[in-house]
């Protein structure tokens, strides 16, 4: 049954994935997608209907995809590292840890290329090991988690935003980065975020038995045979490395990795080995269908996909604070 459930989230995955490519101000069809794509059928497209398709609404599209997996993914490794239900990069301050350092080295190094997502990534391993340490008084509880979380995503949001106010020239697309969106994402976006996303996923995907493991607790999982602390400390950095890259592409965008492993969890139950698939390919509808409508529905304002999320995430997670406490 979990498996019919994960081809249905499969289906929706791809249905998003073509609406995204024929929403938009100029009229694409769905044949014409299959055309040009595929090269099945023959609904050819303009030479305007061909670049908007190939060079805007692709790339952007499958950045799209990409970060909504990346983010859910990391989500919901959190959850289960952190042992609580509210964990998400952004809430936790993990993103912000990434946005920092990412940002730094953007001041630093006039073409900084390759350079930010390590950086990022670095940045988001801190944030994680300050959050956790602050954290820590004779055993993880979830309530000091989400506080030190929020303090620590707090200090490190004045520090973004104190970078971007004194070297407000040399970054573009500020407040757009702050609130997260894929605004004329390109192809060079693709392949910042593509080798990062492709590891990261296939680690957190055979990562799936220890964090079954984890679930049933630190003293079974220790009397399993599993390392708890190390491998704690290696599915943080799978999670940091998942939300640095996704940061470093469309801004701190958040409440994803909270809002899609709760709803995966929902359809597939708690099982790792089909959760993280399931998570993944239901970020990546969310993300599709969040930007395509962001951008459709009020055109030709184009409203950024992290407004939306952050309206549909807040009430969410005040939902599931009132329920866990």
């Amino acid at each position: 049954m979990k498996i019919f459930k994960l081809l249905a989230i499969c289906t929706i995955t791809l249905l998003g994935f073509v609406f995204s490519l024929v929403s938009g101000s100029v009229d694409i069809s769905t044949a014409q997608v299959f055309t040009d794509l595929f090269g099945v059928g023959n609904s050819a497209l303009n030479q305007t209907q061909q670049q908007i398709l190939e060079n805007i609404r692709l790339p952007r599209t499958i950045v799209a995809v990409f970060v909504g997996i990346n983010l859910s993914l990391s989500g919901a490794i959190l959850q289960a590292v952190m042992k609580n239900p509210l964990a998400d990069p952004h809430i936790i301050g993990i993103s912000s840890g990434a946005g920092l350092f990412g940002i730094f080295v953007m001041m630093i190094f006039d073409d900084a290329g390759t350079f930010v997502t390590p950086a990022a990534f670095i940045g988001a391993l801190l944030a994680a090991f300050i959050i956790y340490l602050l954290a820590w008084k004779d055993g993880i509880r979830p309530i000091r988690i989400i506080l030190a979380g929020v303090a620590v995503s707090a200090f490190l949001g004045a520090g973004i935003s104190a970078l971007l106010i004194f070297y407000s020239d040399r970054v573009h697309g500020a407040l757009l980065w702050m609130v997260g969106g894929l605004s004329a994402r390109s192809w060079q976006h693709v392949g910042l975020l593509l080798p990062y996303s492709i590891v990261g996923s296939l680690l957190a995907l055979l990562a799936a038995n220890h964090l079954n493991i984890l679930q049933l607790g630190d003293e079974v999982a220790k009397g399993l045979g599993l390392r708890v602390n190390l491998v704690r400390s290696l599915l943080t950095a799978i999670a940091a490395l998942l939300a640095a890259s996704a940061v470093c592409v469309v801004g701190l965008l958040g409440f994803v990795g909270l809002i899609v492993p709760h709803a995966a969890r929902l359809i597939l139950g708690s099982d790792y080995r089909i959760l993280l698939p399931g998570s993944a390919l239901l970020g990546a509808a969310v993300l599709s269908f969040s930007d395509t409508f962001a951008r459709t529905v009020f055109a030709p304002t184009e409203l950024p996909v992290g407004i939306l999320m952050a309206v549909l995430g807040a009430p969410f997670f005040l939902y599931l604070l009132r329920k866990e406490l």
